[in-house]
């Protein structure tokens, strides 16, 4: 007889590797033809709801990372939620107006003034649903559910059509103005720009100093005197309409080589230096309030620069004297409102001077930098020129420089509804909880949103004007325009005139003749997206509003989270969301930011292909996700070293249940040894930590907790004993009955676990479960905590008992270096325990020679008999000797027992029992 044919050796068609980049593909194609999704949905029909309202991603280039992390997280949330008793329907979105793609059909060689707006348009949406559909094929690809048949995408008619109602209810609150204002331009996209589409990169600057000499001192400064101002924007000099000093700061009157000079007091002695003034003289000390309305004269144009009182100008740096262009910065506009100075924008939309600055026409804004400082040189006003490096607005989307440049444009008022944003923002939950201070912070100190843009690819502003020039924007003809995009979308706009798109027989009093105009400006991409609050959580009926939960990076709080709210507080009095959650930046190894000039971008259409979405997926769980993370072929190296303990693990414990039927062969917890109770306390513990974790979205401590739980619990203590049952015992066994309810258990409970993370992964497990009802983990329910009785006192016990294992463990480990034994089942342990240990021993049920994985073990109470060698901790004291007896052919344990039976003279008793009663 071959006794290994005697063996209950694992048997499983669960295959050691995963073959991701080629199983995977296979699961979604069988998840779509069940309509997987949809079943779910059923499923949860009558539970509670968990909306995580998605938000959209630009509809322009391939996935990166950061793409990939951000739908991940996402859908370990909604899968999750939906395996826990809610009902999470997932719609995803997608943002496809506004500038990126009008510059990528530039760059195909598309020539935008060749044609008409209409015919632009409807290029610019084709190449929108090709984007679409390539990043949805990308996100499909890391196994994300949802409704991909069914998304949300801003450029859809019914999207157009609530968005149009949104800017609507907003104008009839009073919010939407129109004003002549400073705004952020970018002269390279020829369009006014909102807070949220700048960022700030360190450009070098002439920073100049520059005196403009008194016509008129009214009575505090001699006429002549030169009050000098510092700024390092020269080509707003020929733009100049004043000069802003501060009411409550000293400022001195400096005599300097014949001639006097203003400057703040706090600053004298450091431009002393820098000005190179070392013998210059205070003649006079003056207040800023009593320079309120002197007129000083512009440098090089024949006009006055009025001093003006303003709390802007500061002696924190420059001279305590502001420069002031009111067509050309926030401040400036403000003061000059007060004071009724002209705002001069001598500027035309691509940044080049007009008429309006008479020596510079025609001329790029930073090339003027030059010829304006020359101009200074040239009339005597010019104190020092020198070049600095400071942060600078650039637009964020070609990274050019931006100016502040006064144009018409269209506003929504924050001031009329500030306080309820800030009000909104404080009833929210944020994670991180410093999300809620920057946000506050940002509504707090923004100005009103430009919502208006100089261009054509996006929602039309819905105004017109009648005859005398006056703006209309009512309820009927907001409901008419909405109807109309509804039914043809936002291109009518540009392919009728005014009065087609007005109600039939529509009357102003403004437009006697019944003539109209219409805008020609389009919408902010950001109140696009901002308003889907409306155009989705509203309008599908299975949605709610406010949402449970916003998931996005952490530049959204200046972006989506910002306008979600102002277009949801505005026509709702309320925000938009419940809960907001928001993550860092994928990074390379190095924690730089990812760039194709860098070469180091990392595409997870690669990583999917090398690799497996499943791995891509345990990289954004193993990752704590709230800050910046790195990502290299190193990391993804551990990850998927992990993954590989996770299916192995899976593995053993599917190939030893293939002859366990639950119905029939599981043995109730009460009759389980308690080295069996154990290990199930220990995986409940798990169960109740996992769910807390999946509930606060701390998918780094499931990584872990499940990781740890497979190498400690599972394969370095359990698991490994248990070969000497699972194998070797008879088929239906009482402990190895045992062993087999426990690892069912386990598997059932790991598989539902980690679904949401490893959905392709976890299927592939469960199709190889028996006696389940679902025909698909994420049909099942996550594990319940079962709480099981008499916890704390087998928990205390073999808690303990674990570590005197750990010492044993030294012991056997050092035995080894020694040479004393080679492997662990050749050895004897003899256990040497004080009174406490003792006690412990005696209540503890258990074969400790088979629990430790050796052959022999010895209990001896008293640490003093231990000899001088042992390795000694705490309670307990170890010696390792050399097992007595033979070795088993069938077990490999060394026994003295070995050929006691005569048929089997190689085996121990136990196998040669095992062998006569079933073979």
């Amino acid at each position: 007889m071959e006794y290994k044919d005697t063996l209950l050796m694992p048997k499983t068609e669960f295959p050691m590797r995963g073959n991701l980049p080629n199983k995977e593909p296979e699961w979604q194609t069988k998840w779509e033809d069940m309509n997987l999704y949809d079943q779910i949905q059923q499923k949860n029909a009558d539970k509670p709801t968990f909306i995580l309202h998605d938000g959209p991603p630009y509809a322009n280039g391939e996935l990166h990372m950061g793409h990939a992390m951000n739908k991940v997280i996402k859908d370990m949330i909604v899968r999750q939620k939906s395996m826990s008793g809610f009902r999470s329907p997932y719609v995803p979105g997608w943002d496809t107006h506004g500038l990126p793609i009008e510059q990528a059909l530039a760059n195909k060689g598309v020539k935008r003034k060749e044609m008409s707006v209409a015919e632009f348009r409807k290029l610019c949406a084709e190449y929108a649903y090709k984007q679409v559909d390539i990043q949805r094929a990308g996100f499909k690809r890391l196994g994300v559910t949802g409704e991909w048949a069914n998304p949300y995408i801003t450029l859809q008619p019914e999207y157009e059509a609530e968005q149009i109602k949104v800017f609507g209810e907003m104008a009839k609150k009073g919010y939407i103005y129109k004003g002549k204002k400073p705004v952020y331009w970018s002269p390279s996209s020829e369009s006014a720009l909102a807070e949220a589409e700048i960022e700030y990169q360190d450009k070098k600057s002439a920073s100049i100093f520059v005196a403009f000499k008194v016509t008129d001192g009214k009575g505090a400064l001699e006429e002549g005197t030169n009050i000098v101002i510092w700024t390092t924007t020269p080509w707003t000099i020929p733009a100049n309409m004043g000069i802003t000093v501060n009411p409550d700061l000293e400022y001195v009157v400096a005599a300097v080589d014949g001639k006097k000079y203003v400057v703040a007091e706090a600053l004298f002695e450091s431009l002393r230096e820098t000005l190179g003034w070392e013998a210059a003289e205070v003649v006079k000390t003056v207040r800023g309030s009593e320079l309120d309305r002197v007129v000083t004269k512009h440098p090089f144009y024949d006009r006055d620069s009025l001093v003006m009182n303003g709390g802007h100008a500061t002696a924190e740096a420059g001279t305590g004297a502001v420069h002031t262009a009111p067509g050309h910065g926030e401040d400036d506009f403000i003061i000059g409102q007060k004071y009724g100075l002209e705002t001069l924008a001598p500027l035309d939309g691509r940044g080049v001077f007009t008429d309006e600055a008479p020596g510079f026409e025609g001329v790029f804004y930073d090339t003027a930098n030059k010829m304006v400082t020359e101009k200074l040189e040239e009339v005597g006003a010019l104190l020092k020129m020198e070049f600095i490096t400071h942060s600078y607005p650039h637009d964020w989307r070609t990274k050019k420089p931006v100016i502040f440049r006064a144009t018409p444009q269209w506003f929504a008022s924050i001031n009329a509804f500030r306080q309820e944003l800030l009000d909104a923002v404080q009833g929210v939950t944020w994670t991180p909880a410093w999300g809620e201070t920057r946000l506050f912070n940002m509504v707090r100190d923004r100005g009103d949103w430009v919502i208006s843009r100089q261009r054509v690819w996006g929602v039309p502003l819905p105004i017109f004007y009648a005859e005398n020039g006056e703006s209309i924007i009512t309820d009927e003809t907001i409901n008419h325009v909405s109807e109309l995009f509804r039914e043809h979308g936002s291109d009518i706009w540009f392919e009728r005139e005014a009065k087609d798109l007005l109600p039939a027989g529509f009357t102003h009093e403004g437009s006697p003749n019944g003539e109209f105009t219409k805008e020609n400006d389009i919408m902010d991409v950001w109140f696009d997206s901002g308003s889907s609050h409306q155009a989705v959580l509203a309008a599908r009926p299975y949605l709610n509003r406010p949402a449970d939960l916003y998931m996005e990076g952490s530049d959204q709080y200046r972006g989506w989270f910002n306008s979600s709210l102002t277009t949801s507080v505005a026509i709702s009095g309320q925000a938009p969301y419940r809960n907001v959650l928001s993550h860092g930046f994928a990074l390379d190894g190095d924690g730089r930011k990812m760039s194709k000039s860098l070469g180091n971008t990392m595409l997870p259409g690669k990583v999917i292909n090398q690799l497996g979405a499943d791995i891509v997926r345990l990289w954004v769980a193993s990752v704590d996700y709230q800050a910046d993370v790195r990502i290299s072929d190193n990391i993804l190296k551990q990850v998927s070293e992990v993954y590989r303990k996770i299916r192995n693990t899976m593995r053993f414990l599917l190939g030893n249940i293939s002859d366990f039927t639950p119905a029939t062969d599981a043995i109730a917890y009460e009759d389980l040894r308690e080295v069996d109770q154990y290990l199930l306390i220990k995986l409940d513990e798990l169960v109740k930590n996992v769910r807390e974790s999946y509930d606060k979205y701390e998918f780094s401590t499931i990584y872990h907790q499940i990781n740890n739980f497979c190498t400690v619990e599972l394969s370095q203590f359990y698991m490994d004993f248990a070969k000497d049952v699972v194998y070797i015992e008879a088929a239906d066994s009482k402990d190895r009955r045992a062993m087999q309810t426990v690892f069912y258990e386990a598997v059932v409970v790991l598989t539902k676990l980690l679904a949401p993370i490893l959905p392709h992964t976890a299927d592939e497990v469960w199709s190889h479960i028996t006696g389940q009802e679902a025909t698909s983990v994420h049909l099942a329910e996550m594990p319940e905590v079962k709480n099981y009785l008499a916890t704390a006192t087998i928990t205390e016990k073999w808690d303990q008992f674990m570590q005197i294992r750990d010492v044993v463990q030294k012991a056997l480990e050092e035995a080894r270096n020694e040479k004393i034994i080679g492997k662990s089942m050749l050895a004897k342990v003899t256990l040497f325990v004080d009174g406490e240990a003792k006690q412990l021993f005696d209540s503890l049920e258990g074969d400790f020679a088979q629990l430790l994985i050796v052959s022999d073990f010895e209990l001896v109470e008293g640490l003093d008999q231990a000899p001088a060698k042992a390795i000694k901790d705490n309670h307990v004291a170890v010696a390792i000797t050399v097992a007595e007896g033979e070795t088993c052919e069938r077990c490999r344990v060394v026994k003295k027992d070995v050929g006691e039976n005569h048929d089997h003279p190689t085996l121990c008793k136990r196998c040669a029992d095992i062998v006569v009663e079933n073979y």
